[in-house]
């Protein structure tokens, strides 16, 4: 963590900073809508020629002063260069338009997490997802998950599975090492996990566990993989230590899911759960865990008021 032991900026790239921080949430805005309402990619396929706003706001079914203004604004952002009279769109605005990463990562801070933040301070305080009642009257936002709007969950599930999915290769050749027979997924979520592991090894069964209300997403899931007589379902909610833990199982898959609870450690499988305990951890290895965890991107603050 060499990065963050020197501050490498000067005093004037320090307030430049600053100043894009306190504006941040408008840029956001800004950027969001200049994606989704066309404009950039209009700029984009006028090419080196560039486009004036007279021919931007004859192609694009907005008004014309709301052009001019999403124009000016990108470009103080530095989505455009102007020259004559012409915008044409710069590296940042063809990534802000193609690149995926930043396509997810902007729809789910929009869809899911940006009111929330609202109420990060009071989350913080609390310790409570104070932002959650923006999305639903929920305890946690897993539970709700499935409740969301179609949008907000289509968003949420392609952020979930754009980080999780590139972490399957790598993954599976560690959980199967060992060869287990019966391998138990808690929070299994959509199911998609399961199924890398069933197409891994055809002789592993795979059981999710799991919210009832989440099991649903998954068992669509199992069945359209045609999974149904490899892949099994446990109803639970991990966070409730008063309830039986499924158990006999060769290795227990655990992903994504530690943000769910506090500092206190979260529920242990119990000794006779995991046959043959099998860890691998984003942070330092316990001699109880019995997890493995699919390594996954840092958990952001908009976690802290939602989660």
């Amino acid at each position: 963590m060499n990065y963050f032991r020197n501050d490498p900026k000067t005093a004037y790239e320090a307030l430049s900073e600053a100043q894009r921080i306190a504006f941040a949430p408008i840029v956001f805005q800004a950027c969001r809508v200049l994606r989704n309402s066309g404009v950039l990619e209009r700029v984009r396929h006028s090419g080196s020629a560039g486009m004036t706003l007279d021919e931007a706001a004859a192609a694009i079914e907005l008004p014309r002063y709301g052009i001019k203004v999403l124009l000016e604004s990108g470009l103080g952002i530095g989505l455009f260069c102007l020259n004559e009279g012409r915008f044409t769109l710069t590296k940042l605005g063809f990534t802000m338009l193609r690149d995926p990463m930043t396509r997810i990562n902007m729809d789910v801070v929009h869809e899911v997490c940006y009111r929330g933040m609202f109420d990060l301070d009071k989350a913080v305080r609390e310790g409570k997802p104070a932002g959650l009642k923006t999305l639903g009257d929920w305890k946690t936002f897993y539970e709700g998950l499935s409740s969301l709007t179609p949008q907000a969950r289509k968003s949420w599930l392609a952020f979930d599975h754009y980080y999780s999915d590139m972490a399957f290769p790598a993954a599976l050749p560690l959980v199967f090492a060992v060869h287990p027979k019966r391998l138990l997924d808690v929070g299994g979520n959509t199911g998609k996990w399961a199924v890398q592991c069933a197409r891994f090894d055809p002789d592993a069964r795979i059981t999710i566990a799991d919210l009832p209300q989440q099991l649903e997403f998954a068992r669509e899931t199992i069945h359209r993989n045609h999974l149904e007589h490899r892949v099994d379902f446990f109803a639970i909610d991990a966070r409730d230590e008063s309830k039986p833990f499924p158990e006999g199982f060769d290795a227990i898959w655990m992903s994504q899911f530690l943000d769910c609870f506090g500092t206190a450690s979260p529920t242990k499988p119990p000794p006779s759960a995991c046959n043959r305990p099998l860890f691998i951890s984003r942070a330092s290895p316990t001699a109880t865990a019995k997890c493995i965890i699919r390594p996954t991107s840092c958990a952001v603050s908009a976690r802290a008021a939602l989660s």
